[in-house]
């Protein structure tokens, strides 16, 4: 959660603990992220509405690895995300993330 407040986002250094030295991330926009990239467009990025967050899944993939899925809602619409944990290091550490846009349903 704290990845996803305002705050959090706007520390370079919070943030740099968070993200494993190999985190890569592929956006909704299908666009793949470096970590260098992640950390500089975080500290460029405007203030953002606070997303509800739901649907919350955590799956072992191995004794250091979570797999977290999860649902983020804002006014703009619905994405589904993934993430990859790695827990080794004694603190948790993304090492991966993917958001997929869910389209509108149809009427």
């Amino acid at each position: 959660m704290a990845l996803l407040a305002n705050d959090t986002r706007k520390d370079p250094d919070a943030v740099d603990r968070m993200l494993d030295r190999d985190f890569i991330e592929v956006g909704r926009s299908g666009r793949l992220w470096t970590r260098a990239e992640t950390l500089s467009a975080l500290r460029s990025e405007a203030a953002r509405e606070s997303p509800v967050v739901d649907e919350w899944r955590f799956e072992e993939v191995s004794a250091d690895l979570i797999l977290v899925t999860y649902r983020r809602s804002t006014s703009a619409g619905q994405s589904r995300h993934s993430s990859i944990w790695d827990l080794a290091a004694g603190l948790p550490l993304i090492r991966f993330h993917q958001g997929t846009v869910v389209p509108p349903a149809a009427p």
